[in-house]
């Protein structure tokens, strides 16, 4: 199968600094393939989406991506969803960015459909929506513009149980029934088992495992790794891994 993302032998430093956020990541991600990214807060994972979407420019190394429809959703949504404007009008613009011969009325009905926007939403403002009701609106903007690579940072932060399923089932069938590659990054290794296929820890700033997401979750080989599993049971928090240096020989 073929890549749609290679990562190659990259840092990055923020400008005027000497502090690696990111250092030596060489990541290859296939075309269709669903890949999650996992680390606690300050990993420098968003830096790393940040790259791959254009925003950030690596101090070292290379990105290659085979594409050019490249979408990302960040946690704070409020940068694609305009509160003062109507979701409908918002998503017939990005229909039509897209492909302007478009049906744009039928086109953002088969796009509310598929993310499960209620049509008492469609001429709602920002403002009037709810946390979740604010993200299906985002990711339908996105999906108007239909991406090849969908990049996903934290999506199910501050989620109910069942908003969570329903993002899980909606991230699978865009997958599988439109060929979507999805690259998440989330601290909850539970969500990314039931979906992704292969993941990354990453643990400030390099890869400290990498595999089949399963394999990875089931036999750790990384002691951080094992922390972050263990954290999902135990409430434990980045500190506790600093503090007990013995942390993987006695787990």
């Amino acid at each position: 199968m073929s890549l749609i993302l290679e990562i190659s032998n990259l840092n990055y430093s923020p400008p005027d600094s000497d502090v690696r956020i990111l250092e030596d990541v060489n990541l290859k991600v296939e075309r269709g393939a669903m890949y999650g990214i996992a680390g606690e807060s300050g990993s420098g994972k968003t830096t790393l989406l940040k790259i791959i979407a254009g925003i950030l420019t690596p101090t070292e190394g290379s990105v290659k991506i085979g594409t050019t429809k490249i979408q990302l959703l960040f946690q704070n949504n409020e940068f694609i969803i305009n509160p003062y404007r109507r979701i409908d009008k918002m998503i017939d613009e990005a229909v039509m960015l897209d492909d302007k011969k478009s049906n744009a009325e039928l086109e953002r009905e088969r796009i509310f459909d598929l993310v499960n926007f209620q049509r008492a939403l469609w001429n709602k403002k920002g403002m009037q929506l709810s946390g979740g009701e604010r993200q299906k609106a985002a990711l339908a903007r996105l999906l108007a513009i239909k991406p090849e690579l969908l990049i996903l940072d934290e999506p199910f932060s501050a989620q109910d149980l069942d908003a969570q399923i329903d993002l899980v089932k909606l991230l699978v069938k865009l997958n599988k029934e439109h060929g979507l590659t999805i690259l998440c990054v989330a601290h909850d290794l539970n969500v990314l088992k039931q979906f992704t296929e292969k993941l990354v820890v990453l643990y400030k700033g390099k890869i400290v495992e990498e595999g089949l997401t399963r394999e990875v979750i089931e036999k750790p080989g990384h002691p951080y790794t094992k922390f972050l599993i263990a954290a999902e049971n135990l409430k434990l928090k980045p500190e506790d891994y600093l503090m007990n240096k013995n942390w993987s020989a006695a787990n």
